[in-house]
Protein backbone atom coordinates (compact mmCIF):
# COMPACT_ATOMS: atom_id res chain seq x y z
CA UNK A 1 0.00 0.00 0.00
CA UNK A 2 1.31 3.49 -0.87
CA UNK A 3 0.57 5.42 2.28
CA UNK A 4 0.02 9.18 2.01
CA UNK A 5 2.94 10.14 4.23
CA UNK A 6 1.73 13.71 4.55
CA UNK A 7 -1.38 12.67 6.45
CA UNK A 8 -0.45 9.26 7.92
CA UNK A 9 -0.21 8.88 11.68
CA UNK A 10 2.83 7.33 13.35
CA UNK A 11 2.48 3.98 15.09
CA UNK A 12 5.25 2.43 17.21
CA UNK A 13 5.53 -1.37 17.42
CA UNK A 14 7.86 -3.11 19.85
CA UNK A 15 8.80 -6.76 19.34
CA UNK A 16 10.28 -8.64 22.30
CA UNK A 17 13.13 -11.12 22.08
CA UNK A 18 10.88 -14.17 21.85
CA UNK A 19 9.00 -12.50 18.97
CA UNK A 20 12.10 -12.16 16.75
CA UNK A 21 14.03 -15.23 17.91
CA UNK A 22 14.03 -17.07 14.55
CA UNK A 23 13.81 -16.21 10.83
CA UNK A 24 10.20 -17.47 10.76
CA UNK A 25 9.28 -15.19 13.67
CA UNK A 26 11.01 -12.31 11.87
CA UNK A 27 8.79 -12.98 8.84
CA UNK A 28 5.77 -13.04 11.14
CA UNK A 29 6.82 -9.64 12.48
CA UNK A 30 7.02 -8.38 8.90
CA UNK A 31 3.42 -9.50 8.32
CA UNK A 32 2.25 -7.70 11.49
CA UNK A 33 4.07 -4.55 10.39
CA UNK A 34 2.41 -4.70 7.00
CA UNK A 35 -1.02 -4.97 8.68
CA UNK A 36 -0.40 -1.67 10.45
CA UNK A 37 0.89 -0.05 7.25
CA UNK A 38 -2.29 -1.13 5.49
CA UNK A 39 -4.23 0.80 8.12
CA UNK A 40 -2.49 3.98 6.96
CA UNK A 41 0.21 4.30 9.61
CA UNK A 42 3.86 5.21 9.27
CA UNK A 43 5.71 2.59 11.30
CA UNK A 44 8.57 2.77 13.76
CA UNK A 45 9.64 -0.63 15.10
CA UNK A 46 11.65 -1.17 18.27
CA UNK A 47 13.31 -4.57 18.71
CA UNK A 48 14.88 -6.52 21.54
CA UNK A 49 17.76 -8.98 21.16
CA UNK A 50 16.83 -12.33 19.64
CA UNK A 51 15.82 -15.03 22.14
CA UNK A 52 18.46 -15.55 24.82
CA UNK A 53 21.17 -13.50 23.08
CA UNK A 54 21.61 -11.10 26.02
CA UNK A 55 22.03 -13.97 28.50
CA UNK A 56 24.59 -15.66 26.24
CA UNK A 57 26.61 -12.48 25.87
CA UNK A 58 26.56 -11.94 29.63
CA UNK A 59 27.76 -15.49 30.21
CA UNK A 60 30.65 -14.98 27.79
CA UNK A 61 31.68 -11.83 29.65
CA UNK A 62 31.52 -13.60 33.00
CA UNK A 63 33.73 -16.39 31.69
CA UNK A 64 36.39 -13.74 31.14
CA UNK A 65 35.85 -11.60 34.25
CA UNK A 66 34.02 -11.98 37.53
CA UNK A 67 33.34 -8.24 37.52
CA UNK A 68 33.44 -6.88 33.95
CA UNK A 69 33.41 -3.15 33.32
CA UNK A 70 29.89 -1.78 33.02
CA UNK A 71 30.95 0.39 30.10
CA UNK A 72 32.26 -2.60 28.17
CA UNK A 73 29.20 -4.65 29.09
CA UNK A 74 27.02 -1.96 27.54
CA UNK A 75 29.06 -2.08 24.33
CA UNK A 76 28.74 -5.87 24.31
CA UNK A 77 25.04 -6.16 25.16
CA UNK A 78 23.97 -3.45 22.71
CA UNK A 79 25.14 -5.77 19.93
CA UNK A 80 22.15 -8.07 20.53
CA UNK A 81 19.58 -5.43 19.60
CA UNK A 82 21.69 -4.25 16.67
CA UNK A 83 21.66 -7.77 15.29
CA UNK A 84 17.85 -7.86 15.54
CA UNK A 85 17.36 -4.47 13.91
CA UNK A 86 19.52 -5.32 10.91
CA UNK A 87 17.94 -8.74 10.37
CA UNK A 88 14.39 -7.39 10.62
CA UNK A 89 15.23 -4.62 8.14
CA UNK A 90 16.61 -7.23 5.75
CA UNK A 91 13.38 -9.25 6.14
CA UNK A 92 11.27 -6.16 5.45
CA UNK A 93 13.24 -5.30 2.33
CA UNK A 94 12.92 -8.88 1.10
CA UNK A 95 9.14 -8.55 1.46
CA UNK A 96 9.17 -5.40 -0.67
CA UNK A 97 8.84 -2.95 2.24
CA UNK A 98 11.36 -0.11 2.28
CA UNK A 99 13.15 -0.12 5.63
CA UNK A 100 16.18 1.25 7.42
CA UNK A 101 17.70 0.26 10.77
CA UNK A 102 19.03 2.63 13.43
CA UNK A 103 20.97 2.07 16.62
CA UNK A 104 19.72 3.93 19.67
CA UNK A 105 22.26 6.67 18.97
CA UNK A 106 21.21 7.00 15.32
CA UNK A 107 17.60 7.17 16.51
CA UNK A 108 18.47 10.22 18.60
CA UNK A 109 18.24 8.63 22.05
CA UNK A 110 20.44 10.48 24.55
CA UNK A 111 20.96 9.17 28.08
CA UNK A 112 22.75 9.98 31.30
CA UNK A 113 26.05 8.34 32.25
CA UNK A 114 24.81 5.39 34.31
CA UNK A 115 26.15 2.40 32.40
CA UNK A 116 23.81 -0.63 32.45
CA UNK A 117 21.07 1.42 34.17
CA UNK A 118 20.91 4.57 32.02
CA UNK A 119 17.93 6.90 31.96
CA UNK A 120 16.77 8.68 28.81
CA UNK A 121 17.50 12.42 28.94
CA UNK A 122 16.18 13.46 25.53
CA UNK A 123 15.30 12.20 22.06
CA UNK A 124 15.96 13.98 18.78
CA UNK A 125 13.56 12.26 16.34
CA UNK A 126 14.54 14.33 13.30
CA UNK A 127 16.36 11.53 11.50
CA UNK A 128 13.47 9.12 12.10
CA UNK A 129 11.00 11.71 10.77
CA UNK A 130 13.15 12.15 7.67
CA UNK A 131 13.06 8.44 6.88
CA UNK A 132 9.33 8.14 7.61
CA UNK A 133 8.71 10.89 5.08
CA UNK A 134 10.41 8.64 2.54
CA UNK A 135 7.80 5.99 3.37
CA UNK A 136 10.34 3.74 5.04
CA UNK A 137 9.76 1.57 8.08
CA UNK A 138 12.32 2.65 10.68
CA UNK A 139 13.65 -0.18 12.85
CA UNK A 140 15.34 1.03 16.03
CA UNK A 141 17.45 -1.03 18.43
CA UNK A 142 15.77 -0.95 21.83
CA UNK A 143 17.47 -1.00 25.22
CA UNK A 144 20.22 1.46 24.26
CA UNK A 145 21.27 5.05 23.70
CA UNK A 146 24.29 7.31 23.84
CA UNK A 147 25.64 9.54 26.61
CA UNK A 148 27.41 12.90 26.40
CA UNK A 149 30.76 11.14 25.91
CA UNK A 150 29.28 9.39 22.84
CA UNK A 151 29.53 6.05 24.63
CA UNK A 152 26.93 3.36 24.14
CA UNK A 153 24.68 2.98 27.19
CA UNK A 154 21.99 0.43 27.99
CA UNK A 155 18.75 1.12 29.83
CA UNK A 156 18.62 -1.89 32.13
CA UNK A 157 15.77 -4.28 32.71
CA UNK A 158 12.78 -3.57 30.46
CA UNK A 159 14.84 -1.16 28.40
CA UNK A 160 13.25 -2.00 25.04
CA UNK A 161 9.75 -1.27 26.41
CA UNK A 162 11.09 2.03 27.70
CA UNK A 163 12.72 2.82 24.33
CA UNK A 164 9.46 2.16 22.50
CA UNK A 165 7.29 4.37 24.72
CA UNK A 166 9.87 7.16 24.79
CA UNK A 167 10.07 7.16 21.00
CA UNK A 168 6.26 7.15 20.75
CA UNK A 169 6.16 10.21 23.00
CA UNK A 170 8.91 12.03 21.07
CA UNK A 171 7.23 11.24 17.72
CA UNK A 172 3.74 12.14 18.97
CA UNK A 173 2.64 8.68 17.84
CA UNK A 174 -0.99 7.65 17.74
CA UNK A 175 -0.14 4.59 19.81
CA UNK A 176 2.51 2.18 21.00
CA UNK A 177 1.98 -1.55 20.64
CA UNK A 178 4.01 -3.93 22.83
CA UNK A 179 4.02 -7.26 20.99
CA UNK A 180 5.06 -10.29 22.96
CA UNK A 181 4.47 -14.02 23.46
CA UNK A 182 1.18 -13.49 25.33
CA UNK A 183 -2.01 -11.93 24.00
CA UNK A 184 -2.40 -9.29 26.68
CA UNK A 185 -2.22 -8.61 30.39
CA UNK A 186 -3.84 -11.26 32.56
CA UNK A 187 -5.48 -11.24 35.97
CA UNK A 188 -2.52 -13.35 37.13
CA UNK A 189 0.45 -15.07 35.56
CA UNK A 190 -1.17 -17.94 33.57
CA UNK A 191 1.86 -20.10 34.30
CA UNK A 192 1.08 -19.76 38.01
CA UNK A 193 -2.73 -19.48 37.87
CA UNK A 194 -4.09 -21.41 34.84
CA UNK A 195 -7.56 -19.89 35.28
CA UNK A 196 -6.27 -16.34 34.83
CA UNK A 197 -8.06 -14.35 32.14
CA UNK A 198 -7.05 -11.56 29.80
CA UNK A 199 -8.01 -8.03 30.78
CA UNK A 200 -9.46 -5.84 28.03
CA UNK A 201 -8.47 -2.60 29.70
CA UNK A 202 -6.34 -1.36 32.59
CA UNK A 203 -5.68 2.12 33.87
CA UNK A 204 -2.07 3.23 33.63
CA UNK A 205 -2.00 3.46 37.43
CA UNK A 206 -3.13 -0.15 37.81
CA UNK A 207 -0.65 -1.34 35.19
CA UNK A 208 2.16 0.53 36.89
CA UNK A 209 1.43 -1.17 40.19
CA UNK A 210 1.19 -4.57 38.48
CA UNK A 211 4.52 -4.04 36.73
CA UNK A 212 6.15 -2.81 39.93
CA UNK A 213 4.96 -5.79 41.92
CA UNK A 214 5.76 -8.63 39.57
CA UNK A 215 3.74 -8.58 36.31
CA UNK A 216 6.49 -9.31 33.80
CA UNK A 217 4.59 -8.51 30.61
CA UNK A 218 5.42 -4.78 30.72
CA UNK A 219 8.10 -2.86 32.56
CA UNK A 220 7.16 -0.16 35.06
CA UNK A 221 9.43 2.51 33.57
CA UNK A 222 7.62 2.28 30.24
CA UNK A 223 4.24 2.64 31.96
CA UNK A 224 5.49 5.71 33.85
CA UNK A 225 6.52 7.31 30.56
CA UNK A 226 3.22 6.41 28.88
CA UNK A 227 1.29 8.00 31.74
CA UNK A 228 3.47 11.12 31.81
CA UNK A 229 3.25 11.76 28.08
CA UNK A 230 -0.24 10.35 27.52
CA UNK A 231 0.90 7.61 25.12
CA UNK A 232 -1.84 5.03 24.40
CA UNK A 233 -0.45 1.53 25.03
CA UNK A 234 -1.59 -1.85 23.75
CA UNK A 235 -0.11 -5.17 24.91
CA UNK A 236 -0.86 -7.91 22.38
CA UNK A 237 0.39 -11.14 20.83
CA UNK A 238 3.13 -10.94 18.23
CA UNK A 239 2.00 -14.12 16.46
CA UNK A 240 -1.77 -13.80 16.22
CA UNK A 241 -4.26 -11.00 15.77
CA UNK A 242 -6.39 -9.89 18.69
CA UNK A 243 -7.40 -6.84 20.69
CA UNK A 244 -4.84 -7.37 23.44
CA UNK A 245 -5.05 -5.19 26.54
CA UNK A 246 -5.36 -1.41 26.34
CA UNK A 247 -3.50 0.65 28.93
CA UNK A 248 -5.29 3.98 29.34
CA UNK A 249 -5.25 6.97 31.71
CA UNK A 250 -7.50 6.56 34.75
CA UNK A 251 -11.09 7.57 34.17
CA UNK A 252 -11.82 11.09 35.33
CA UNK A 253 -15.23 9.96 36.52
CA UNK A 254 -14.94 6.47 38.00
CA UNK A 255 -18.04 4.43 38.62
CA UNK A 256 -18.90 6.06 41.94
CA UNK A 257 -16.79 4.31 44.59
CA UNK A 258 -16.77 0.86 43.11
CA UNK A 259 -13.77 -1.19 44.24
CA UNK A 260 -12.64 -3.91 41.83
CA UNK A 261 -9.74 -6.33 42.21
CA UNK A 262 -8.05 -6.37 38.80
CA UNK A 263 -5.18 -8.80 39.22
CA UNK A 264 -2.96 -10.91 41.44
CA UNK A 265 0.76 -10.47 40.80
CA UNK A 266 3.62 -12.63 42.01
CA UNK A 267 7.34 -11.96 42.11
CA UNK A 268 9.72 -14.66 43.36
CA UNK A 269 12.77 -12.62 42.26
CA UNK A 270 13.18 -10.78 45.56
CA UNK A 271 15.09 -11.17 48.79
CA UNK A 272 14.61 -9.85 52.28
CA UNK A 273 17.28 -7.95 54.20
CA UNK A 274 16.77 -7.15 57.88
CA UNK A 275 18.92 -4.65 59.78
CA UNK A 276 18.59 -5.61 63.45
CA UNK A 277 18.50 -3.51 66.61
CA UNK A 278 18.95 -0.13 64.92
CA UNK A 279 18.86 2.96 67.20
CA UNK A 280 15.57 4.85 66.86
CA UNK A 281 17.01 8.20 65.82
CA UNK A 282 16.12 10.68 63.05
CA UNK A 283 17.83 10.16 59.70
CA UNK A 284 18.29 6.39 59.87
CA UNK A 285 16.25 5.73 56.72
CA UNK A 286 18.13 8.47 54.87
CA UNK A 287 21.46 6.83 55.71
CA UNK A 288 20.25 3.42 54.52
CA UNK A 289 18.98 4.83 51.24
CA UNK A 290 22.18 6.80 50.74
CA UNK A 291 24.21 3.58 50.85
CA UNK A 292 21.76 1.76 48.57
CA UNK A 293 21.63 4.71 46.16
CA UNK A 294 25.40 4.83 45.83
CA UNK A 295 25.39 1.10 45.06
CA UNK A 296 22.44 1.51 42.63
CA UNK A 297 20.29 -0.96 44.57
CA UNK A 298 16.54 -0.32 44.13
CA UNK A 299 14.17 -0.98 47.04
CA UNK A 300 10.79 -2.64 46.53
CA UNK A 301 9.51 -2.27 50.10
CA UNK A 302 10.79 -0.95 53.41
CA UNK A 303 9.20 -1.66 56.80
CA UNK A 304 10.35 -0.46 60.19
CA UNK A 305 9.25 -2.46 63.22
CA UNK A 306 9.34 -0.95 66.72
CA UNK A 307 11.62 -2.97 68.93
CA UNK A 308 12.61 -2.41 72.54
CA UNK A 309 14.63 0.21 74.39
CA UNK A 310 14.41 2.74 71.55
CA UNK A 311 15.70 0.34 68.92
CA UNK A 312 14.02 -0.85 65.71
CA UNK A 313 14.41 -3.55 63.10
CA UNK A 314 14.39 -2.34 59.48
CA UNK A 315 13.31 -4.77 56.78
CA UNK A 316 14.02 -4.17 53.09
CA UNK A 317 12.68 -6.11 50.11
CA UNK A 318 15.17 -5.92 47.24
CA UNK A 319 15.31 -7.41 43.73
CA UNK A 320 17.25 -10.68 43.58
CA UNK A 321 19.50 -9.35 40.83
CA UNK A 322 20.44 -6.18 42.72
CA UNK A 323 24.20 -5.81 43.36
CA UNK A 324 24.36 -6.89 46.99
CA UNK A 325 27.16 -8.53 48.96
CA UNK A 326 28.21 -8.96 52.58
CA UNK A 327 30.36 -5.84 52.51
CA UNK A 328 27.39 -3.69 51.47
CA UNK A 329 25.15 -5.28 54.11
CA UNK A 330 27.73 -4.65 56.82
CA UNK A 331 28.17 -1.07 55.60
CA UNK A 332 24.44 -0.46 56.08
CA UNK A 333 24.55 -1.90 59.59
CA UNK A 334 27.59 0.17 60.52
CA UNK A 335 26.27 3.46 59.14
CA UNK A 336 23.03 3.21 61.18
CA UNK A 337 24.66 1.76 64.31
CA UNK A 338 22.80 -1.55 64.14
CA UNK A 339 23.88 -4.85 65.67
CA UNK A 340 23.70 -7.26 62.70
CA UNK A 341 21.90 -8.16 59.48
CA UNK A 342 19.93 -11.12 58.16
CA UNK A 343 19.44 -12.13 54.53
CA UNK A 344 16.57 -14.37 53.40
CA UNK A 345 16.56 -15.48 49.75
CA UNK A 346 13.52 -17.76 50.14
CA UNK A 347 10.77 -15.16 50.02
CA UNK A 348 8.41 -13.85 47.35
CA UNK A 349 6.18 -10.84 46.83
CA UNK A 350 2.45 -11.48 46.40
CA UNK A 351 0.22 -8.51 45.57
CA UNK A 352 -3.45 -7.74 44.96
CA UNK A 353 -4.01 -4.82 42.57
CA UNK A 354 -7.10 -2.71 41.94
CA UNK A 355 -8.44 0.83 42.17
CA UNK A 356 -9.22 1.79 45.77
CA UNK A 357 -8.76 -1.66 47.30
CA UNK A 358 -6.87 -0.42 50.36
CA UNK A 359 -9.79 1.80 51.41
CA UNK A 360 -12.14 -1.17 51.44
CA UNK A 361 -11.52 -3.07 54.70
CA UNK A 362 -13.31 -6.14 53.40
CA UNK A 363 -10.67 -6.70 50.74
CA UNK A 364 -7.82 -6.82 53.23
CA UNK A 365 -9.81 -9.06 55.53
CA UNK A 366 -10.50 -11.45 52.66
CA UNK A 367 -6.83 -11.54 51.62
CA UNK A 368 -5.61 -12.38 55.10
CA UNK A 369 -8.37 -14.93 55.66
CA UNK A 370 -7.57 -16.74 52.42
CA UNK A 371 -3.87 -16.87 53.22
CA UNK A 372 -4.61 -18.09 56.74
CA UNK A 373 -6.81 -20.89 55.35
CA UNK A 374 -3.93 -21.87 53.06
CA UNK A 375 -1.57 -21.79 56.07
CA UNK A 376 0.62 -19.20 54.36
CA UNK A 377 2.59 -17.10 56.83
CA UNK A 378 2.78 -13.36 56.04
CA UNK A 379 6.15 -11.83 56.81
CA UNK A 380 5.67 -8.20 55.68
CA UNK A 381 2.54 -6.26 54.64
CA UNK A 382 2.43 -3.03 52.64
CA UNK A 383 -0.61 -1.11 51.35
CA UNK A 384 -1.46 1.80 49.05
CA UNK A 385 -4.66 2.91 47.38
CA UNK A 386 -4.02 0.53 44.48
CA UNK A 387 -2.17 -2.44 45.96
CA UNK A 388 -1.91 -4.65 49.01
CA UNK A 389 1.39 -6.56 49.05
CA UNK A 390 2.52 -9.41 51.26
CA UNK A 391 5.91 -11.03 51.59
CA UNK A 392 5.40 -14.79 51.85
CA UNK A 393 7.61 -17.90 51.72
CA UNK A 394 8.58 -18.61 48.13
CA UNK A 395 7.53 -22.24 48.55
CA UNK A 396 3.92 -21.07 49.12
CA UNK A 397 3.74 -18.56 46.27
CA UNK A 398 1.94 -20.61 43.61
CA UNK A 399 -0.62 -21.98 46.05
CA UNK A 400 -1.25 -18.57 47.59
CA UNK A 401 -1.62 -16.80 44.22
CA UNK A 402 -4.11 -19.40 42.99
CA UNK A 403 -6.16 -19.16 46.19
CA UNK A 404 -6.33 -15.35 46.09
CA UNK A 405 -7.26 -15.39 42.40
CA UNK A 406 -10.08 -17.85 43.09
CA UNK A 407 -11.41 -15.81 46.01
CA UNK A 408 -11.04 -12.28 44.65
CA UNK A 409 -11.05 -12.42 40.84
CA UNK A 410 -12.92 -15.53 39.72
CA UNK A 411 -15.89 -14.67 41.93
CA UNK A 412 -16.55 -11.39 40.10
Amino acid sequence: MNTDVATATIWVMKFGGTSVATPDLMRNAVARIQERRNEGHRIVVVVSAMGDTTDRLLELARQLSAKPSRRELDVLLSAGEQQSMALLSIALEEAGIAAISFTGRQGGIRTDDRYSQARIVSIDPSRIHSELERNRVVVVAGFQGENEQQDVTTLGRGGSDTSAVALAAALDAKGCEILTDVDGVYTADPRVVPRARRLERLSSDEMLEMATFGARVLHGRSVELARRYNVPLVVASSTRSGPGTRIEPPKEEPEMEQVVVRAITDDPAVRKVSLLHVPDTPGVAAKVFQVLGEAQVPVRLIVQAQGSKKHNDITLILPSDAPLDEALLQKMVDIVGGESWLLDENVALLSVVGEGIAREPGIAAKIFSVLAEEKVNIDVISTSNLVISCVVPESCLVRAAAALHAALVETE
